[in-house]
């Protein structure tokens, strides 16, 4: 229950969260282009961040994610802006200082190193005593389930199993905050999907705050607690999976998490839109059109229904239906000349979904997102 008292206080778990989680303030964050121009990389950021949390910063390159998550780490000065540890400000204390860790992409283990040694290597730098050194690694292989390589080098160990010494060797130092910088892209596919179940399970098992970066989506809805969703140098979104996939608050969102169809209706004076030459219809809440009297609404293929089971939203014509094995993926033309893009699930013999057939549209009005207008 997130509102209830934690034991000792009188005050609820998600205050507490808050108060000993990661606080950005106003972070701002320029860089200089070759040409002699300004790049601003982070534009005014704030955030907070729960203590114990998988929190996922999403987005394409470009949009501060990373300088964001090397600001934390200690690795950019910020411009302008705070950054709190709970309490305590740590944006002015060297890297080294931070009760932070990160693992990135390359792995960065020492090639000369066993297992074992490289899970060491930052307790043997803090001088913390030969006997919980030992402790500490055997925890660490153990966690990671490497138990039993630890007298292997980097380069006698899968790409899967490299980056778990990674994660050892950064929850080893046992930081309150681990950064995760992209940690997944160097993997196949089938390696990466195991690697996102057992990053969930390191972060439930240490209580950890995870700090994770990806601008892969699927990833970032598997893992997030609640996710960040950047663009320009800010936070757009930020909301759990389901908020930001179900309700995304602009068109950027709505386009970079999943597929979505984006329909320019007009909006009548009882609030009501019709799509091409369909039925006018309603909202499930007030909205207001732009200047020029349209609305643009953004709705899902897979909330799309071909079967009579929601009601009419417009009728049209397939000209396009791709058996992909789980569904179909169907594109139906409409008379003003757009499109529409429908996943169909199975059962779909009975539909008899052939190129040329005429057929009908039906969305749940909940399934219909207004998005804001950008003016």
């Amino acid at each position: 229950m997130p509102n209830a008292p934690v034991i000792g206080t009188s005050r609820p778990a998600e205050v507490v969260a808050r108060e000993n989680g990661l606080t950005i303030g106003n972070a701002r964050k320029t860089f200089a282009t070759p040409e002699g121009g300004v790049v601003k990389a982070l534009d005014g950021v704030s955030l907070q961040i729960r203590d114990g949390e998988f929190f996922v910063m999403l987005g394409p390159s470009g949009c501060g994610k990373t300088t964001l998550l090397r600001a934390i780490a200690g690795l950019e000065i910020l411009d302008s802006g705070e950054i709190y540890l709970g309490r305590d400000r740590i944006d002015s204390l060297p890297a080294y200082s931070r009760p932070v860790n990160t693992v990135f992409q390359s792995y960065a283990l020492f090639p000369h190193l066993t297992v074992a040694d490289n899970i060491a290597f930052g307790l043997q730098m803090e001088r913390v005593p030969k006997a919980e050194i030992a402790t500490r690694v055997a925890e660490m292989m153990a966690l990671v389930r490497l138990d039993g390589l630890g007298g292997r080098l980097p380069s006698q160990l899968s790409g899967g199993q490299q980056q778990r010494v990674a994660l050892a060797r950064a929850l080893a130092k046992r930081p309150r905050v681990l950064l995760l910088d992209e940690p997944l892209a160097a993997l196949d596919l089938k390696l990466r999907r195991g690697m996102q179940d057992e990053l969930r399970r390191l972060q439930r098992t240490t209580g950890v705050t995870f700090v994770f970066v990806t601008h892969d989506q699927e990833e970032a809805l598997s893992l997030g607690d609640r996710i960040a969703v950047f663009s320009n140098g800010i936070p757009v979104q930020v909301g759990t999976a389901e908020e930001i996939y179900e309700r995304p608050v602009n068109r950027f969102v709505a386009d970079f998490i999943g597929e979505s169809n984006f329909l320019t209706v007009p909006l009548n004076d009882e609030g009501e839109f019709r799509v091409a030459d369909g039925p006018w219809l309603e909202l499930p809440e007030p909205v207001f059109a732009g200047p020029d009297g349209t609305l643009t609404v953004a709705v899902r293929p897979e909330r799309l229904v071909l079967d009579g089971s929601a009601p009419e939203l417009v009728r049209g014509r397939l000209s396009e239906v791709v058996y992909m094995g789980t569904d179909l993926h169907v594109r139906v033309a409409l008379s003003d000349g757009t499109s529409l893009a429908v996943r169909v699930s199975p059962p779909f013999e009975q539909l008899s979904l052939t190129p040329g057939a005429d057929v009908v549209v039906g969305a749940s009005p909940s399934h219909l997102r207004p998005l804001a207008v950008e003016l």
